[in-house]
């Protein structure tokens, strides 16, 4: 399995050849008053890789008949996000947010689950390019629109259903807080956990620096939850499906692989016919 993730030095490297794309934002805690999401455009206009294009998290690759405000785009509307970016069947996409790769996963996530796997993840983000000096633009690129065509991989997304009926060989993993899953906060009606559910925080798998851990180290913190090579299915949760993103990057990233649950906790929590621990 090719690696998910480039490093600095290599976008350094190969900045001209590839479409890198801004996808910078934050969360705040779900005990905080709406709204709990937010773009940075503001700080991509202040400055942002060059060559970098800038997608609204929030609202461009979203589906706004969603009323959680949590799936992802359906596909028509999908794909003309990723037309204005210029993202054609050949295009090398690689992302980045300020956001310990949350975002830039969720993109990383929706390309792959769209068809597209030429993406990856730049390893560390907006912070460590510049932390390490690398250059900065102002100027917005001009890019002509591409023909992207989606082509939906249907095993890389689950529903509801698909995630009550995982066999005792598969693992669900819940990757948002502590808090969250122990029903101290939550972002939906109902608080506590989907039943069977293992907690893994996404802050767990991130390093020090803010870059992914080696696979040695996502393996055995996988392992600690019970995922392995043996692992039947892999299913991660959040609150919306972004840091459930995250959690398939990581699991990528240390060879193994899985699936998403869009909706996440946002689906289950807010369904009184859904089971909750």
């Amino acid at each position: 399995m090719n690696s998910p993730l480039v490093s600095t030095e290599w976008l350094a490297a190969h900045l001209h050849e590839v479409r890198v794309i801004d996808i910078r934002g934050h969360v705040v805690a779900a005990s905080e008053p709406l709204p709990h999401y937010f773009n940075h455009h503001a700080d991509y206009l202040v400055s942002h890789i060059p060559g970098a294009l800038f997608v609204d998290w929030v609202h461009e690759i979203t589906d706004p008949a969603d009323p959680r405000h949590a799936l992802i785009a359906q596909p028509e509307r999908y794909a003309a996000a990723m037309s204005r970016l210029g993202i054609g069947q050949d295009t090398f996409v690689v992302t980045y947010d300020d956001a310990n790769s949350m975002f830039a996963a969720r993109l990383w996530w929706s390309l792959l689950y769209y068809g597209h796997e030429k993406v990856a993840v730049l390893d560390g983000g907006w912070h460590k390019w510049t932390r390490e000096g690398r250059p900065v633009s102002t100027e917005i690129p001009t890019i002509a629109p591409a023909a992207f065509v989606p082509r939906v991989n249907a095993a890389l997304r689950v529903n509801a259903d698909q995630v009550a009926a995982l066999s005792a060989e598969s693992r669900l993993i819940d990757v948002r807080t502590v808090e969250e899953f122990t029903g101290k906060s939550s972002r939906a009606r109902r608080k506590g956990h989907i039943p069977g559910a293992r907690s893994l925080p996404r802050m767990e798998l991130v390093a020090q620096d803010g870059t992914l851990p080696t696979p040695e180290r996502l393996r055995a913190q996988f392992g600690a939850v019970g995922v392995d090579e043996g692992t039947e299915n892999t299913v991660f949760y959040c609150n919306a499906g972004v840091s459930a993103s995250y959690g398939l990057l990581a699991l990528r990233v240390a060879g193994f692989d899985g699936a998403v649950y869009d909706g996440s906790w946002k689906d289950w929590g807010n369904d009184e016919t859904r089971p909750v621990e």
